[in-house]
């Protein structure tokens, strides 16, 4: 197969709203847009050629535009971006908060496959065009709308509640230092965003002395055991990634030096969380069809968790990300504390985790959050990573989850050895 390289993109600043500045989705795509083929150097014209050639494609990524703006047939948008897109092949692809990553694996396995050289993936999403209870109820259709979101208010804080119940009652944890130990995570990625440029809460206050004392005016309870500092982001953003075979990459005398793609995995889980309360009780752990998507990855790149220097991780809540420590490998099963305590997962450890402060901390755009990985990932390995650039990054990882840990997908980005 095709080895496919990652080119690079662009992200919009997650901090803005775009209602209040009347501007609506077109602004959106064109501006992450303009920003991404600048930043890997494709123009219009470009575009145009390859499409006469028909070897470019655009796969776009969104949750559930038909109810935030009104909107379906999310692909044939970029027709209003710029004419170059005219007959470009463009599709809408949607797994929940896995949106983008669906996206991307569509446009990854084009590329493997030799039908196109340059593939185009833009994930998005424009969330606050709606009030926070109308936007948590769009947002329980992420999970089986009829048992698990309709009528009840913020439904997803609820389910990553029980996620915490399941954790501790299935490792047998303390749960006060479980608690301590989700606060941490919040400290740790609201630190990381405070260096991210383009991160949603890079200017909010959060440390550890408040985000471990839940319940309180300023820390409200929201489900079960977390509290609003337990909680990702609202947020309106959109990602644009650019990927690219290498005949692509020798005929535009890109050179060599590029990130490729080295694994992924892909799995689906029950929709239902009770479904999941049966399967954790005879699995070895919490999440295990997550875990299988790692497994999955590091099996395709011949690699494994000590080849890995960093992961982006979907911390849609604290919950997710303490699940996540162990299927990444980083720790066994059970004693992902040790990884959170002795600083492992913290920016300057042997194995950070989200050092673009993830969904908590650099926002969570959902139909976006899947390329804003991605786009991390390469950030971090290509060196870009402005501000927030870590020492040692040969290999990055990056965990996506759609609904309650139902679709999960997994991608290894790092340099190519030859």
């Amino acid at each position: 197969m095709e080895k496919v390289y990652v080119l690079g993109g662009a992200q919009t600043d997650f901090e803005r709203n775009w209602t209040k500045e009347g501007k609506g989705v077109i602004a959106l795509l064109r501006e992450v847009i303009e920003d991404g083929l600048a930043d890997t150097g494709i123009t219009y014209d470009d575009i145009k050629k390859l499409n006469n050639q028909n070897r470019i494609a655009c796969f776009v990524g969104n949750f559930i535009g038909e109810y935030y703006i009104n909107q379906g047939h999310l692909g044939a948008l970029l027709t209003e971006v710029n004419e170059a897109f005219y007959g470009v092949p463009s599709a809408r692809y949607e797994a929940a908060c896995a949106s983008s990553s669906v996206a991307l694996d569509a446009a990854l396995t084009k590329v493997r496959a030799g039908d196109y050289d340059l593939v185009l993936v833009i994930g998005f999403e424009l969330m606050k065009t709606v009030d926070s209870k109308t936007c948590a109820d769009y947002l329980g259709r992420a999970a089986f709308y009829e048992s698990e979101g309709k009528n009840i208010d913020f439904p997803f804080p609820k389910l990553f509640g029980r996620l915490a119940d399941l954790t501790v009652e299935k490792y047998g944890l303390d749960k006060e230092r479980y608690l301590n130990n989700l606060a941490r995570i919040s400290e740790i990625n609201y630190a990381n965003a405070s260096r991210n440029p383009a991160a949603q809460t890079r200017k909010w206050f959060m440390n550890y002395e408040q985000a471990s004392t839940r319940g309180t005016a300023t820390n409200t309870s929201v489900g079960g055991m977390l509290a609003v500092s337990d909680c990702s982001q609202i947020t309106d953003g959109a990602v644009m990634v650019a990927c690219a075979s290498k005949r692509f990459i020798d005929e535009y005398k890109c050179g060599n030096t590029y990130p490729i793609v080295k694994g992924w995995g892909h799995t689906v889980a029950p929709i239902t969380f009770d479904k999941k309360i049966d399967m954790a009780k005879e699995a070895d752990c919490v999440l295990p069809y997550t875990a299988k998507a790692v497994e999955l990855a590091y099996d395709k790149a011949g690699l494994s968790v000590e080849d890995i220097d960093f992961f982006e991780t979907h911390d849609c809540f604290t919950s997710s990300e303490y699940a996540a420590i162990s299927a990444f490998g980083i720790t066994p099963v059970g004693e992902e504390y040790k990884a959170i305590e002795d600083g492992t997962i913290s920016f300057t450890g042997s194995k950070p985790i989200n050092p673009s402060g993830g969904l908590i901390g650099c926002g969570h755009p959902v139909g976006a959050s899947g390329t804003r990985m991605f786009l991390d990932l390469y950030k971090q390995i290509a060196g870009k990573a402005k501000g927030y650039q870590l020492k040692k990054a040969d290999n990055g990882m990056m965990l996506n989850i759609g609904g309650s840990a139902t679709t999960n997908y997994v991608f290894i980005v790092g340099r190519d050895a030859e």
